[in-house]
């Protein structure tokens, strides 16, 4: 693929992971107890179509920032994405584990993020790990869009911004497992609404390179 192709696939993916992900959010939010399973494996298959997408804009992107950075960064390149990736895999393991808490139940409403085994599994996932795999992959893909100017200054500034947000994040591992708490080790701040920078970022780079 020539570049404007890959610019325009980064794009596209990149916008259809990201709305994905705002429909996938409020649903986390729409029971005060435990969902029902339709809730969960919904969320779940919602979030397996942006992973998909997700490895399709990362791997554009990576083919753009490797072109504009040549091969003096090429380390840089590889430990951004290799973060990114890997992030990737951890989220589609934590969903495996939540997935298998609901099959488990076998139709019984349960909350599959405290529930179980799998679910205290999964918690690290969600949480700290998550965290500190999405800090490494911002800082990195910020500090090379800075040295290269492959995207606008604003995005690698913001991507060091959403990058610090999670790694302010990881010690939350220290502070409980009270889903209702802010900063837990899966909070709804942590595992939920910092998770979904990201994705913010994610949109406002795809819609920066349809401009």
């Amino acid at each position: 693929m020539n570049q404007p192709q890959v610019r325009r696939a980064t794009c596209l993916f990149g916008l259809v992971a990201a709305v994905l992900t705002l429909v996938e959010v409020p649903l986390y939010f729409l029971y005060s107890g435990a969902p029902p399973a339709s809730n969960v494996l919904t969320r779940i298959l919602l979030s397996l179509f942006v992973c998909a997408s997700l490895l399709v804009f990362l791997s554009g992107l990576r083919q753009l920032l490797r072109q504009a950075s040549g091969p003096a960064y090429e380390w840089l390149v590889t430990l951004a994405f290799a973060a990114a990736f890997l992030y990737v895999g951890v989220t589609l393991v934590a969903h495996a584990l939540q997935a298998g808490v609901v099959f488990g139940a076998d139709g019984t409403p349960v909350d599959p993020t405290t529930e179980g085994p799998l679910a205290d599994a999964a918690t690290l996932l969600y949480g700290s790990v998550g965290r500190v795999l999405t800090a490494l992959f911002l800082a990195a893909v910020g500090h090379l869009i800075l040295l290269t100017a492959a995207l606008p200054r604003w995005t690698g500034i913001s991507a060091y911004v959403i990058a610090a947000v999670n790694l302010a994040f990881v010690p939350s591992l220290f502070f409980g497992t009270d889903p209702a708490d802010f900063y837990s080790a899966v909070g709804w701040g942590t595992t939920a609404v910092i998770a979904s920078l990201q994705m913010y970022w994610v949109l406002a780079v795809s819609v920066r390179l349809r401009a």
